[in-house]
């Protein structure tokens, strides 16, 4: 905050000098930099609060985990990005018997080499997503399928358009 103050109280000197030298103002710099800025703006911040998982198109990995009474199936898939500097994203999709078969995404996270899921109960399902040589990079969690939603850098939390799909939103 105070670097914003001091770089803005610069540049209305730096303006205030323009119009005292009578010098021409550099308009198409001010123009394109406010541009960027907007630009800039509004993306941040419709990636940050318009987030769904709708865009995921990944590669089949592990699945199907039927439910004890097969209400529920859990299939998980992967998606790597970034080429040879890259990682691998992964997520569990939800699919509702009753419901048909609609499914909802309920974990996405980088992936780890320790993949496995498992139901402990009707709705609540175990995924252990973890890297041995790395405690650190644990991204496992039980989730009831019904209200909870886990996405590790948070972004599914903090989205309005999914706040009415969950309860509760665990992040790393």
């Amino acid at each position: 905050m105070l670097i914003t103050i001091v770089l803005l109280f610069i540049f209305v000197i730096k303006l205030f000098l323009f119009f005292i030298k009578k010098k021409p103002f550099p308009k198409i710099i001010l123009i394109a930099s406010l541009i960027g800025i907007i630009v800039v703006s509004i993306q941040a911040g419709y990636n940050k609060y318009f987030f769904t998982f709708n865009d995921d198109e990944g590669e089949f990995y592990k699945g199907p985990v039927n439910s004890p009474t097969d209400k529920y199936t859990a299939n998980a898939y992967y998606m790597p990005y970034g080429g040879a500097a890259g990682g691998v994203k992964l997520w569990v999709e939800i699919s509702y018997k009753d419901e048909d078969d609609q499914t909802k995404t309920v974990y996405y996270s980088e992936a780890n080499s320790n993949f496995s899921m498992k139901w402990t109960n009707e709705a609540t399902l175990h995924i252990k997503n973890e890297e041995p040589r790395f405690p650190k990079s644990n991204r496992s969690i039980k989730l009831n399928v019904e209200n909870e939603i886990y996405h590790d850098r948070g972004l599914a939390c903090q989205s309005w358009l999914m706040k009415s799909e969950y309860e509760t939103c665990y992040q790393k």
